[in-house]
């Protein structure tokens, strides 16, 4: 069984060994309606292979002269009953398969959303959004569509295949002679119309995942290319990018111009005329068993022309099942370690000789600090010196490589990952807000479990009520994807009632105040001193004024730990830390000091 940060009880296993066995393991989910589509379809398929055997049969009765008009009624009648019966019959095939090809897309996009959810950070820094979002959209469609119509017209046609060379067999078995050359002829020629497929069907997918990929980069990013006046040049790229993808259709629609079936059928019926006039002259065959098989041989029509149009929907639904399949079976470096450590927090955290690298780019070296229950532990250092880093290893967001890390003394990956991560909370920089309400973004991180006057209570602690109460429809203003309706100023203070909400033992703050004004700051501040009261804190800022009222302040430069202690005594013998503070917002010296001069009051 595969590591991953989430799964969901009860959860089904499908057999991921190839795209076919996979997609049978999810098909043989829906056995009932397996069945009952192909008992439909052979039933249907026979009762439309004996309308040209009643045909003859009335051919037949007018030759010799025996048909009375009654005997022809009843073959009219009986022709229009199996028409009749067969559409029935049809429509519950066609259901069937409607069914299975919806729960296909359906059981296939839930296993991938759940995949991706227990995916670990390392995996999706590495993906590109736009090719996720098109293997679980255009991909999955393209799973339907190869289970109806494709894999639907397929069996149908086989079947009629099948079925009519039976009743050819019936009529006279030398009759088969034409049919049955054809049909190994048609065989060898679908086979290799198949290999050729397959390969530019990988490359249509492939490279609609990377137009898609590079799409929504862009809209993305339309700040930056419309601040840079860059839209001539994305237009060229994506241009560049969709005759890429028109061309792998081109390639496509070249071998489907070489396909030869409906060539070989030609010869096939031309040489089945011919064979059964011979056995009409002969007299081993009668006109109106010869006007049966005709119509039989007319059936093999439709398998011929289908098969074009119905293999390469297979062929696509198979290249996008491997896509599909290279995001479930990539494993994650983490598990969410179900049967752990599971109690509630007091807060401590300790840090043992903690190494961690991206890749082979060492980004902490040898970290070890203590931070009791209850302690604000200040981060400072220069950009690229791991603060960011050093806190996601905290909840797991990345796993330490060498050392260890125990929060209450147990080892954070002995913990389970639900109750470690619910009871830290963490209000980075760049705030991600989603396309919801207000509400529903401060309530996130407990669900439904939250009543509204907790949402508006810890809302006024984070200094966000009043500018709340100004919307049109106050909590129930729905905010644009990202927040992008939002000052940078709202979204962290709905960011900051968000985190304490959910009444975390520890917090992170990474430079969460940065887009508030220093009016703002402030009360912020004294609530968050209130609330802070027995949580744990790691606090990321270069702000002088937040950092003064830490309990430890680490000293980072270069992945390294140089120095811990209080402000005072970082002062007196850190010069880094110095360097920071005298250079960190570039002020004269005087303003320096006059904001060092200022304590913030404690509640």
């Amino acid at each position: 069984m595969s590591k991953r940060e989430f799964t969901i009880s009860n959860e089904y296993h499908y057999n991921r060994t190839n795209a076919i066995r996979w997609i049978i393991s999810h098909l043989l989910r829906n056995k009932p309606f397996i069945a009952s589509f192909m008992l439909a379809s052979i039933i249907t398929n026979t009762l439309y292979a004996s309308v040209p055997i009643l045909t003859g049969m009335a051919f037949t009765a007018v030759l010799q002269g025996t048909a009375a008009a009654s005997q022809l009624l009843r073959i009219a009648m009986l022709i229009l009953g199996v028409v009749l019966v067969g559409g029935l019959v049809d429509l519950s095939a066609r259901l069937s398969t409607e069914i299975l090809g919806k729960r296909l897309a359906t059981d296939s996009r839930d296993e991938l959303y759940v995949n991706l959810l227990g995916k670990s950070q390392t995996f999706h820094n590495r993906q590109r959004v736009g090719d996720i979002m098109a293997r679980a959209a255009n991909d999955m469609t393209q799973l339907s569509n190869m289970i109806v119509p494709g894999v639907d017209t397929i069996f149908d046609s086989f079947t009629s295949l099948f079925i009519t060379l039976v009743f050819i067999g019936l009529i006279q078995p030398q009759l088969l002679l034409a049919p049955l050359l054809y049909v190994i002829v048609f065989i060898f020629t679908l086979r290799h119309y198949s290999r050729q497929l397959q390969p530019v069907s990988d490359e249509m997918r492939d490279q609609f995942g990377k137009m898609n990929a590079a799409l929504t980069e862009t809209v993305s990013g339309i700040e930056v290319v419309k601040s840079t006046a860059q839209e001539s040049q994305e237009q060229r790229k994506f241009a560049k990018r969709a005759r890429l993808y028109r061309d792998f259709f081109i390639k496509n629609g070249e071998i489907q111009a070489r396909y030869l079936p409906p060539l070989f059928l030609g010869i096939a019926l031309a040489g089945a005329f011919l064979h059964g006039l011979f056995l009409v002259t002969h007299h081993q065959l009668s006109v109106g068993n010869l006007v049966a098989y005709m119509g039989l041989m007319g059936i093999i029509r439709f398998p011929t022309f289908i098969s074009i149009w119905s293999f390469n929907l297979v062929q696509l639904g198979i290249a996008g099942a491997e896509r599909i399949l290279t995001i479930l079976r990539e494993e994650t470096e983490l598990d969410e370690n179900e049967n752990g450590y599971n109690e509630q927090m007091r807060g401590e955290i300790v840090f043992e000789n903690v190494t961690f690298s991206y890749g082979d780019t060492p980004v902490l070296k040898h970290i070890s600090f203590r931070a009791e229950p209850g302690q604000t532990i200040a981060i400072v250092g220069q950009t690229g010196a791991g603060k960011s880093t050093l806190t996601k290893l905290v909840n797991r967001i990345y796993d330490v490589q060498h050392g260890h890390i125990f929060i209450d003394g147990v080892d954070v990956r002995d913990w389970s990952m639900d109750a470690l991560r619910s009871q830290i909370s963490t209000i980075e920089q760049d705030i991600f807000l989603f396309s919801r309400s207000i509400t529903d973004n401060i309530a996130y991180g407990l669900g439904q479990k939250a009543d509204q006057a907790a949402i508006e209570q810890a809302a006024r602690d984070a200094q966000a009520h009043d500018f709340i109460l100004n919307f049109k429809d106050g909590y129930e203003t729905v905010i644009g994807e990202r927040g992008v309706t939002l000052s940078g100023g709202q979204r962290q203070r709905i960011a900051i009632a968000r985190a304490l909400l959910t009444d975390p033992r520890i917090l992170v703050l990474d430079d969460s105040t940065s887009a508030i004004d220093s009016a703002t700051e402030d009360e912020i501040q004294k609530a968050i001193r209130r609330l802070l009261q027995g949580r744990t804190t790691l606090l990321i800022t270069h702000r002088l004024s937040q950092i003064r009222w830490a309990d430890k302040i680490l000293v980072l430069r270069k992945g390294e730990l140089i120095d811990q202690g209080t402000h005072s005594e970082l002062i007196g013998r850190c010069e880094l830390y110095r360097r920071i503070f005298i250079h960190r917002d570039r002020v004269p010296t005087g303003q320096l000091a006059a904001e060092q001069s200022q304590e913030v009051p404690l509640p």
